[in-house]
């Protein structure tokens, strides 16, 4: 992490109002004390109204604070079950940005509806993806966003992963449906478009190569087809291009 990126973030989690010590900031940041304690002495320098010390705590002073925040129940609602879906299900660096987000929110909201996030009784369970399911799905999630060319092992659904085959794709696009993520990638094994469930890759790796969108292999074009084939009730090329048939 980018240390103006820290800074930022330790602006953010001290608008609570609530005391945080130099252990806890640490510890969401993974970073040690000594950076942290280094860290506010230069905010408070740079003239951030950060008050405490070392040993007790650190809190922002309210009144330099955001003003305050007016969302209708029904916002609010959307604005904490999309945070905590995110929370959920999504990869790690997601996880740390929709807490963030909701740190920043609370610490704004006006007391009356910042009494009323702890009610919103619409939740997502947090223990279904793994560590490695996270970091995998913030890596995908790059090399769709930098059009880098990846390569893993796949095992279909049915098969054992003695069956597995070894893919080179070009990453498009994630999509989640109903609990399992998946990759949608024009395939080079297959020269065609494929969707992977991410849960069944393995020994996945970043080439370090860039590749060009070409027409024809886009997700523009992924997504007509589909359109197209679901139309037509082809579930035959609609499960290739799932990776299951």
């Amino acid at each position: 992490m980018r240390r103006a990126d820290r800074l930022f973030r330790i602006v953010q989690m001290l608008r609570s109002g609530r005391l945080k010590t130099a252990r806890a900031l640490a510890e969401r940041l993974q970073v040690s004390e000594r950076t942290i304690y280094r860290d506010v002495r230069d905010l408070q320098l740079a003239g951030q109204p950060i008050e405490g010390e070392a040993g007790v705590g650190y809190t922002l002073r309210r009144e330099f604070d955001l003003p305050p925040l007016m969302f209708t129940p029904q916002e609010l609602t959307a604005l904490v079950l999309g945070a905590r879906l995110v929370k959920a299900w999504g990869g790690a660096e997601s996880v740390v940005a929709a807490s963030s987000a909701l740190a920043r929110i609370e610490a704004v909201l006006p007391a009356e509806l910042a009494a009323k996030l702890d009610a919103i009784a619409l939740y997502a369970p947090d223990f279904v993806m793994t560590a490695a399911q996270r970091k995998l799905l913030d890596q995908l999630h790059a090399a769709c966003l930098d059009r880098i060319v990846t390569e893993f092992r796949y095992t279909k659904l049915g098969e054992d992963e003695s069956q597995a085959k070894n893919r080179r794709v070009r990453p498009l696009a994630l999509t989640f449906w109903s609990g399992v993520w998946t990759l949608a990638a024009w395939c080079e094994l297959r020269d065609d478009f494929r969707i992977f469930r991410i849960d069944r890759i393995a020994e996945f790796r970043l080439t370090g190569e860039n590749f060009t969108q070409k027409r024809g292999q886009r997700l523009e074009d992924l997504s007509k087809l589909m359109r197209a084939k679901a139309k037509a009730g082809d579930t035959t090329q609609s499960l290739r291009l799932q990776g299951l048939g």
